[in-house]
């Protein structure tokens, strides 16, 4: 025993200590080396236009999680140098997400504290489900699942920032209050407001249109762009690209001007302290009135979003991970990836960050954009270092309007109705999980519209499972040997279907049938299959008939040979176990045609288990049932 526990901490220093696993844990060490003045080139282009897309959607984010503006910056730039050590994508920028932000303000009330411990615990959540090997667990969030929690999470987003378009006041956060009270304030409008929103959402979809427009569909591919043509197509990807920096910026230098003659039109955002964050751990502890919230009354403050946001976290950040490195042709490692974003949370935590993911619109510009390495993030995060020392003072012009319209402008891409018909087309019981998923997470809240949809998504598996596709075949030679072939494997859940098959297959009515079980899907035994397996062979046996099994794995023979059940027999093929059929009932007298069969015959067909007729004009027909 002591030599094998040697053994195994020498293999595991041996594999933990190589430059292989350094490698692997540390990503920069296999890049790094080979690092030129043209990847420079691609990172700094890229990091630097992703800086410009992070300010304004940090600041509107922070807007969203309901917390001071700074947190927003706060939250978007840590996350980027940590990643550019630990992180396999070269694609990915971390930072403030809509959904993030969504959770961190259902989460956090509104108090930075709160913010900044969830951050900590789902970086040491994130750490250790990679420590784990846990991501596994994201399996269970079906396509349906997250497509309908992210529609409807896009919409309570976009609504939450009618406020900001219209210049209302003391509107509710939960949905339906939301949308009640907006309507009911309609009258209040600041028509200011309304315009300059107007305005800016309008100038958004059209720069994002511009952008995204094919200009080569109608051009001859055999003729050059001159030079002036390409400087054009640059330009507008540029000022498309980096529209959420230029409307923030326009809007800011207008109510700027107009605020030095004392005219102020517009609803202004909170002045933001300008600097660098305070660096330290969380507080675990707020002021709230006179009273001291901490403690234990602290922590229960953090409710589900401990397990929650960490999971959704995740999800993002691996789901855009892999849709980026399969379409620019490389590798991750998803393993590595949980380490990246656990680590990158723990430690933006300690400069006042609330929780951050991959954002899928600026992983987008980063990858568009010509980013080689991981190191474009470093030049992100360094953007955003000098807007916090040099430029949050002027942040106090930026309109609230401006800000909402940016906000409706990035999430109105993440509504997936589309999804609907497609899932309709391909397996219709997923609409009814995006259905559910989506209306729970609008009237009941995100954790609890999350589980609801992974809830029903596991029943309808289960409920396949304890229902197994079936095939009852007879064959026109031998109607009295019944064939059942299983279209799937079986588990306990399907005890009971598959013992009511049998006994419908052969034992319904008088005269009894023999009866072969072909079980060439089997992958997976269990004790409540082999019991329920067993109990039929008994009820045959009872009644004087045969069931024999066919087409078993050896090592699933075997553990069924375990369970000594008296009279099983297992046949290596179908052909086999019917043939012993035969001979049996040949000496026994019962079969009409005594001839032993080398092959089944070409008019095989499918008997109707209900009539016992054959299946008119057809010479293979198959019966399935979901007993």
């Amino acid at each position: 025993m002591m030599r094998k526990c040697k053994n195994y901490a020498h293999k595991w220093a041996d594999n933990t200590c190589s430059v292989r696993y350094l490698r692997k844990r540390l990503p920069i060490v296999g890049w790094l080396p080979r690092y030129n003045l043209e990847k420079f080139q691609g990172d700094l282009i890229a990091g630097l236009t992703v800086g410009l897309t992070v300010i304004p959607q940090g600041l509107a984010y922070a807007a969203v999680a309901e917390l001071p503006l700074q947190h927003g910056l706060y939250s978007a730039f840590m996350g980027c140098f940590v990643y550019c050590i630990l992180g396999t994508s070269k694609d990915i920028t971390l930072g403030p997400t809509a959904l993030m932000s969504l959770m961190t303000a259902q989460y956090a009330e509104g108090q930075p504290a709160i913010a900044v411990a969830l951050c900590l615990f789902t970086g040491l959540i994130q750490f250790v489900m990679g420590i784990l090997r846990l991501g596994f667990l994201l399996n269970f969030m079906a396509v349906p699942v997250n497509s309908g929690f992210v529609t409807a999470a896009a919409i309570i987003i976009g609504c939450g920032q009618l406020k900001l378009i219209l210049g209302l006041k003391d509107v509710r956060k939960p949905f339906i209050w939301n949308i009640y009270d907006t309507f009911r304030k309609i009258p209040q409008t600041n028509h200011w407001d309304l315009i300059l929103g107007l305005i800016s959402f309008i100038t958004l979809l059209i720069l994002k249109f511009i952008k995204d427009r094919d200009w080569d569909k109608d051009r001859d591919p055999n003729v050059p762009l001159t030079r002036l043509q390409r400087a054009g197509r640059k330009a507008i990807w540029l000022v498309g690209t980096a529209r959420n920096a230029i409307i923030v910026l326009v809007t800011t230098i207008f109510a700027g001007i107009l605020y030095v003659y004392n005219i102020r039109p517009f609803t202004m955002t909170k002045e933001v302290p300008p600097g660098f964050p305070p660096v330290g751990p969380p507080s675990f502890s707020y002021q709230h009135g006179n009273h001291t919230v901490e403690g234990e009354e602290f922590f229960t403050h953090l409710g589900a979003g401990v397990a929650v946001i960490p999971m959704i976290g995740l999800l993002e950040n691996i789901a855009i991970a892999k849709a980026f490195a399969s379409k620019n042709r490389y590798t991750i490692d998803a393993t590595q990836e949980l380490f990246a974003l656990g680590i990158a949370n723990t430690v933006s935590c300690f400069f006042g960050s609330y929780p951050v993911t991959g954002s899928f619109s600026r992983t987008a510009v980063n990858s568009a954009s010509g980013v080689r390495t991981p190191m474009g993030t470093i030049f992100t995060g360094s953007l955003v270092i000098l807007a916090m020392l040099f430029v949050t003072p002027y942040f106090m012009y930026i309109p609230s309007a401006a800000l909402g319209a940016v906000i409706i402008a990035s999430v109105i891409n993440m509504v997936e109705f589309e999804h609907i018909t497609e899932q309709w087309r391909v397996h219709k019981p997923d609409v009814f999980v995006w259905v559910v998923t989506f209306f729970c997470v609008l009237f009941l809240g995100i954790e609890y519209g999350i589980l609801a949809g992974v809830g029903v998504a596991l029943a309808l598996l289960l409920y396949n499972t304890a229902k197994p596709a079936t095939k009852v075949e007879y064959t026109n030679s031998y109607p009295e040997i019944g064939i059942v072939r299983l279209d799937s494997g079986l588990y306990f859940p399907a005890s009971d279907s598959i013992k009511a098959t049998l006994h419908s297959a052969g034992l319904s009515e008088e005269p009894y049938k023999p009866v072969v079980m072909d079980l060439t899907h089997l992958s997976h035994l269990d004790f409540s299959v082999v019991r329920a397996l067993g109990r039929s062979v008994e009820e045959y046996d009872l009644n004087k008939t045969t069931l024999y099994f066919a087409c078993l794995r050896e090592d699933l023979e075997e553990k069924i040979n375990q369970a000594h059940i008296k009279n099983l027999r297992c046949f290596p093929t179908v052909q086999e176990a019917v043939d012993a059929i035969v001979v049996e009932s040949t000496a026994e007298g019962d079969v009409h045609q005594p001839m032993l069969m080398t092959e089944l015959p070409s008019d095989h067909v499918v008997i109707s288990s209900d009539t016992g007729e054959a299946l008119p004009n057809q010479s293979t027909v198959n019966k399935e049932t979901s007993i």
